[in-house]
């Protein structure tokens, strides 16, 4: 029986730390732990236009006022406390994604659903 060399050994052990180390990742990041969530659908723009209204009656132009100077920077105002991890919704809603179909393309928002 031939005993490995030290480079097998360390190169084992290595991907053994790299997989156990993913894993915690993984773990850590929440990977495979994603909760169900409700998407709302909304299709803009897909109903026929209608008729261009009247153009509206043209307004005077007023006189332009005087130019005021600009007033100084405030001081920095202090850090406000840390809120909470997440999205907090009013009560009524949770949390989910908003998807709006539009001519122009796709936009997905993970927003409050009610």
């Amino acid at each position: 029986m031939t005993r490995p060399s030290l480079a097998a050994v360390g190169i084992s052990a290595g991907l053994v730390l790299a997989g156990v180390s993913g894993a915690f990742t993984a773990k850590a990041l929440g990977v495979g732990s994603a909760e169900n969530v409700r998407t709302v659908t909304v299709n803009v723009g897909t109903g026929q236009r209608g008729p261009q209204g009247p153009p509206g009656p043209q307004g005077e132009r007023g006189p332009a006022g005087p130019k005021g100077e600009p007033g100084e920077r405030g001081p920095k105002g202090d850090d406000g406390p840390r809120g909470p991890a997440g999205l907090a919704c009013p009560s009524g809603y949770e949390p989910g994604v908003l998807v709006l179909n539009a001519p122009g393309g796709q936009t997905s928002i993970w927003t409050c659903l009610g």
